[in-house]
């Protein structure tokens, strides 16, 4: 029996494999999450935006985008895992250089972030589908519905930032039959004057608690009436918050009953 395995992760690369996973260190805090949820035991190290579980005792190596790779080289995982927007290429050289194997992850939309979190579990770490993710699937799937309001999702301020195209924020808010008024705009997250979301005629401006912490005392006040503060995790991170989703950020948009 082959003691190693080569498989393709989300960017089509060659990674060659344990036949077992048995450590992981993760450089994504959505994956560290899903992972934390299917077998925790697995983690050997996270980033320090890795805050999920809260309760989660693993070695911190750095953030995202300036990882410790020294350190996760000398703790000899079997797997570390990327994603394509959130970390940088140079780093994922470093580590493939080192031998390390590293498995990227693509994630734009809902679709792609559940066939990432299931080949994650059934390729990289060759186990079946956790129940979470099975989870996730029926309360994400079917049809999308009609849009039933327009709304403006607002990630930082000074300078403020808005959600454009392309993005998984946006297709998840679809899917609770949302319309953000900025899909069409050429960047991913392009900088916008404050006076134009306020004139951008959204029915809702939508202001998650991250990447920016926006509050209740922080935020609101330049958009009268118009203000949902929301749970960033449940907006934008893809893993076990998928699972209540729809039904938490239906109901912190007033959208439950409303057709959503």
């Amino acid at each position: 029996m082959a003691r190693e395995r080569t498989e393709l992760d989300d960017m089509s690369l060659e990674v060659r494999l344990p036949r077992q996973v048995r450590r992981v260190v993760s450089l994504v805090p959505s994956l560290t999450d899903a992972l934390a949820a299917t077998d925790r035991q697995l983690l050997a190290g996270a980033t320090t935006w890795c805050t999920h579980p809260p309760d989660l005792e693993v070695e911190r190596v750095r953030g995202t985008k300036n990882p410790d790779v020294r350190r996760i080289i000398e703790l000899a995982p079997d797997l570390v895992l990327l994603n394509k927007e959130e970390n940088r290429k140079l780093d994922h050289q470093r580590l493939t250089q080192a031998g390390i194997p590293a498995w990227v992850t693509v994630v734009e939309d809902v679709d792609s972030a559940l066939r990432a979190l299931d080949r994650l579990c059934t390729v990289a770490l060759d186990r079946q589908v956790p129940d979470w993710l099975a989870a996730a699937n029926r309360q994400l799937g079917g049809p999308v519905p009609d849009p039933v309001t327009d709304a403006v999702i607002c990630v930082w301020r000074d300078p403020w930032m808005v959600v454009g195209s392309n993005n998984f924020a946006t297709d998840l808010l679809r899917r609770l039959g949302v319309r953000n008024v900025y899909a069409g705009h050429s960047g991913r997250y392009p900088r916008m004057p404050l006076a134009d979301i306020q004139a951008a005629g959204a029915e809702l401006v939508i202001l998650p608690d991250e990447p920016y912490p926006f509050s209740a005392e922080d935020g609101p006040a330049e958009f009268p009436g118009n203000a949902r503060v929301v749970d960033g995790r449940r907006l934008t991170w893809y893993g076990p918050s998928l699972v209540d989703a729809k039904q938490v950020l239906g109901e912190q948009l007033g959208l439950i009953g409303k057709g959503a």
